[in-house]
């Protein structure tokens, strides 16, 4: 494995951005950034051998501070939505950052959550790792937390997240990978020509706001059947709540399994170009959002304009809002625990 590192910009204090690319002996070429511990650039093949960069990035690195989409980053302490951004935890409840549009709830760990923070990246062996300490406070969560982020790129065309923290006193966390999918390459239209399964036979309902009710509804007869492989674009119009909500998908799987084993979880593929991506996880649950409000993001990588629906963030990680839902999975770390998750991309073509 190749691993080159590189200072890639400046941080908000001047701190020194690296950029790191890793590359293995099929070509596939991977690029990392301290900001978010994200994922920049993805270069595989198609099914004739031409290399294609497919996700979505920006041209400039001070552009993934701030940003809306949460472009290839890691969000956390808690990704996704937490309602009303309150919970209860021994008995204390904690007040976190609101920072959803009209404040209402608290969003991918708020606006200074982990996906804007500057974190520490060094090689390690064959692998990139990326370490960021949260204080004890930090967007209202409890606990001092130190999380680690591990990417490895194998020379079996897998690219493996392996996601650790670690807590001084009780808090929660659930961390993802938010990067975003075009398999025709970074800024070649839209992504409603490919084709999605979600290894899922229910979903989660949520209110107006996106946030979980707490039910968990079958797919069956929905727009939201994935179980067979199909068209993202099919039905992303239909006259269905969970879509009318989010302007497209925007909504957990809730995926088939009852343990944290390594399952898949989904697959993606464009029969235009042959690249498919399998993604399987240790993880409970799946957010597809399908980019429904990528206009007006930064500026893209090679001056591409990114436009809604220009990419799919496939996203393993703990159901949303579980410290509210006891009949959820919990996302409680305590001193003396270590969280652990990981996501595996696996990189074909057919």
């Amino acid at each position: 494995m190749h691993i080159e590192t590189k200072i890639w910009g400046k941080g908000p204090d001047g701190e020194d951005v690296r950029l790191f690319t890793m590359e293995n002996e099929h070509g596939v070429r991977v690029q990392l950034c301290e900001i978010g511990a994200g994922i920049v650039s993805l270069w595989t093949p198609d099914r004739d051998g031409r290399m294609a960069d497919i996700v979505l990035g920006y041209a400039k690195p001070e552009d993934y501070f701030g940003d809306g989409p949460c472009m290839g980053k890691v969000p956390g302490r808690s990704a996704n939505r937490i309602a009303h951004g309150r919970f209860c935890l021994d008995g204390e409840t904690y007040q976190l950052d609101l920072n959803t549009a009209g404040g209402k709830h608290h969003l991918h760990g708020g606006a200074m959550g982990f996906a804007n923070r500057l974190w520490k990246g060094e090689v390690v062996d064959d692998s990139v790792v990326f370490t960021y300490t949260a204080a004890d406070g930090e967007q209202g969560y409890p606990g001092k937390l130190t999380a680690t982020v591990r990417y490895t790129l194998t020379d079996f065309n897998t690219l493996c997240v392996d996601l650790q923290a670690v807590t001084d006193k009780p808090t929660v966390v659930n961390l993802t990978n938010h990067t975003y999918f075009n398999l025709k390459g970074e800024g070649d239209g839209d992504i409603l020509d490919h084709d999605l399964r979600v290894f899922a036979g229910q979903y989660l309902a949520t209110d107006d706001d996106l946030v979980p009710t707490g039910e968990m509804c079958s797919v069956e007869g929905t727009p939201m059947d994935f179980r067979e492989e199909k068209r993202i674009g099919r039905d992303i119009n239909a006259d269905f709540d969970a879509l009318r909500a989010g302007k497209g998908y925007d909504s957990c799987w809730v995926l088939d399994k009852d343990d944290n084993t390594m399952t898949m979880a989904a697959q993606l593929s464009h029969e235009g170009t042959g690249r498919l991506v399998g993604i399987a996880t240790t993880q409970r649950g799946l957010q597809v959002y399908t980019g429904n409000w990528l206009e007006g993001c930064p500026q893209g990588k090679n001056g591409h304009r990114y436009h809604d629906y220009s990419g799919v963030a496939l996203e393993c990680q703990a159901l949303p809002d579980a410290p509210n839902h006891a009949h959820f999975h919990s996302t409680i770390l305590r001193e003396g625990e270590t969280y652990h998750e990981s996501i595996i991309f696996y990189f074909l073509t057919f």
